[in-house]
């Protein structure tokens, strides 16, 4: 059985200018130890749907109108918010994109470290701070002893980051989201993190979700991937036959979007125009207007396409047009 089966999840947003759509009909499953890469644009609906699964969209104007997440068991959509922070930051923790406004700048490392501790194994005082040495030594800080009484700002972007995985980790969770974990670092600070990520996972077996819109680490840290566009998911295949078989319209442009796959000399590859709005989603293929790799005069125009098995494990939207 998956630890965490999300089925059919919907959450939309009602503000003044109208609903927004923003995750729709979306399905899938996370194995134990597994790592899953959603990825997509900005805007294309990746965290909205792991916030969803926390109990961590604004309420309101976020409302989830549809869907089931059982993770081991329990429906996570259906808990209460007491009922939900016994689960989040103890068997289930999130890695943040910015760790400079989600660390607490008023307070010492230790005191942001040892608090999960005290709220969901009772542990403080000389107890607490020991985990606490331990966590940073475990992400690479070095003389933890002395940076743990240090401020979130004495740190570097990089050094940050590792707080915020120790942070995340120090309940040892069963499963671990990453949302975006190394935006704005450098190329080698970056692949220090995932190194750390799956070093970790490996040492507490954890399962990771890993949200990106960044298909070159996708392709070195992830066994599955789910490719969101407009709010949905239109393709989901192991990470190996996704690379080598990307059959989606909207899967061959980001991949030729990556600029290792340029020929020396000529320009960029970018994807044409932007996405549509979410508070008018379009009522047949949603990628039908920027559609350069298919044929966009055979995409659906009534309805969404479904997705469909076309491989053991390999699902896609069935739009004629996108898989053209």
């Amino acid at each position: 059985m998956a630890l965490l089966d999300v089925t059919n999840l919907t959450t939309r947003f009602h503000t003044r200018d109208g609903v927004v759509h923003a995750v729709e009909d979306v399905s899938f499953s996370v194995e134990k130890g597994q790592t899953l890469g959603i990825v997509g644009e900005s805007g294309s609906g990746k965290s909205v749907t792991c916030y969803s699964l926390l109990g961590l969209i604004p309420k309101p104007p976020g409302r989830i109108h549809a869907g089931q997440a059982l993770f081991d068991g329990i429906d996570l959509l259906s808990q209460s918010e007491k009922q939900l922070r016994s689960v989040r930051g103890k068997r289930i923790s999130m890695i943040f994109q910015d760790p400079m406004t989600s660390l607490n700048p008023y307070l010492k490392i230790v005191d942001q470290l040892i608090e999960p501790l005290a709220l969901h194994e009772n542990i403080r005082g000389a107890e607490a701070r020991q985990r606490a040495i331990e966590a940073l030594a475990e992400v690479g800080i070095p003389k933890p002893e002395s940076r743990v009484d240090s401020y979130p700002h004495e740190f570097s972007g990089g050094m940050r980051q590792r707080v915020m995985i120790a942070m995340a980790l120090i309940t040892r969770p069963e499963l671990l989201i990453a949302d975006e974990p190394t935006t704005a670092l450098d190329v080698t600070v970056q692949k220090q993190v995932l190194d750390l990520i799956k070093q970790r996972q490996r040492d507490l077996g954890s399962a990771v979700v890993l949200i990106t819109h960044d298909l070159a680490v996708v392709s070195e840290t992830c066994d599955h991937v789910n490719v969101m566009y407009a709010g949905r998911i239109v393709e989901s295949a192991p990470a190996a036959k996704l690379f080598q078989n990307p059959r989606h319209a909207y899967t061959r442009a980001l991949l030729q979007s990556i600029p290792a796959n340029q020929k020396k000399g000529e320009a960029l590859y970018t994807i044409e125009g932007l996405p549509p709005s979410l508070t008018q989603p379009p009522s047949g293929c949603s990628f039908r207007p920027r559609n350069t790799l298919g044929d966009a005069s055979r995409c659906l125009t009534e309805h969404s396409p479904a997705l469909a098995e076309v491989a053991p494990g390999h699902f896609v939207q069935n739009c004629p047009g996108c898989l053209a």
